[in-house]
């Protein structure tokens, strides 16, 4: 007589990993793509969209007279390297976005790209389904290195219209410097060519600092009053005030001056100087960082910004100035 086999251990991303949620309103509206977890050591994302569901779910229990017009969908990002806690399991799935990831054979030729095949396939899966004329994408991550929180977009008005509603420092120019990430692809077109789109990310903090998941909640939110999902009346002022306590005083719109890649044959030996935070000061010629060359000094001045303090990652530092053109998007 065969034993019976082993259960298998509950997945401790849910029953249904990918989609946190997929909130439907009683009125027209945007639909709205929110995704946590794009890298696996960046949870407070996916926490603060498990928290979100949660308070929609009272809501209309606690404001009866609650409307909520579009739609939401929540994603998580790279499941597997959640599952383990790290940045990624084979390639960094936020530089690898394009329309197509499969191989030749029709497999898969990395883990990521598997990953990012989900993702497409539950927001192509929506929109097949869903009334809305616009599309609006909130990535949410967090940073090795503490200090201010900020958003990014691309250069185009809408979504940095949309990003400054946030009442944070934005920083535009970054998709000069990075390739193939969420903000590229949903604003490059290559995604849907019916449904004009909105797209911003969000560094909500520290990966460490329990706040961030605080912080990324007040973002979502304040981003669903943004685009009129919900009412200005239905949202506490204490997600605005979540925000305004952790936003540094710089220039409210700052734009990319450099981006340090790291060389792939030398990633080991890449070692940033420690102690730098989110948008501290540097002055051209500062000594910053290390590799196999030697010191590797700031070719020009302004403020650092995702110092790397981890051992995986394509880049060891960026720096930001302020947008030359004024505060005007």
């Amino acid at each position: 007589m065969q034993s019976k086999p082993e259960p298998s251990a509950p997945d401790p991303l849910g029953e249904s990993p990918r989609v946190i949620g997929h909130y439907i309103g009683e009125e027209p509206g945007p639909l709205v793509v929110a995704i946590g977890g794009i890298h696996g050591n960046e949870p407070a994302g996916v926490q603060a969209l498990e928290q979100l569901f949660d308070l929609l779910k009272e809501e209309p229990r606690l404001n009866p007279g609650f409307t909520f017009r579009g739609e939401l969908l929540a994603l998580r990002g790279n499941l597997e390297a959640l599952r383990v806690g790290r940045r990624y399991v084979d390639i960094d799935l936020n530089r690898i976005w394009k329309p197509y990831v499969r191989g030749t054979d029709n497999t898969f030729p990395t883990v990521e790209a598997r990953e990012l095949d989900g993702m497409l396939a539950a927001i192509e899966n929506a929109l097949e389904d869903s009334s809305a004329q616009e599309l609006v994408l909130i990535d949410l991550h967090t940073t090795t290195a503490t200090g201010g929180i900020f958003a990014i977009t691309g250069d185009d008005a809408p979504s940095l219209l949309l990003a400054a509603e946030l009442g944070v420092p934005v920083i535009k120019g970054m998709l000069s410097g990075l390739q193939g990430t969420t903000l590229s692809y949903f604003r490059s077109g290559e995604y849907d060519f019916e449904h004009p789109c909105r797209a911003i990310t969000f560094e909500a903090g520290a990966h460490t600092d329990e706040e961030s998941v605080d912080r990324a909640l007040a973002a979502t939110v304040n981003l669903l009053r943004s685009v009129g999902c919900v009412r200005e009346e239905d949202v506490s002022t204490h997600h605005e005030e979540t925000l305004r306590r952790a936003a540094v005083p710089v220039p409210t719109l700052l734009e990319l001056t450099y981006v340090h890649h790291i060389d792939p044959d030398d990633r080991a030996g890449f070692t940033m100087r420690p102690g730098y935070r989110n948008f501290q000061s540097v002055e051209e010629g500062t000594i910053i960082a290390e590799d196999a060359n030697g010191p590797i000094a700031a070719p020009c001045s302004g403020y650092i910004l995702m110092p790397l303090y981890q051992d995986q990652g394509d880049e060891g530092f960026f720096i930001v100035a302020a947008y030359e053109g004024g505060t005007a998007y």
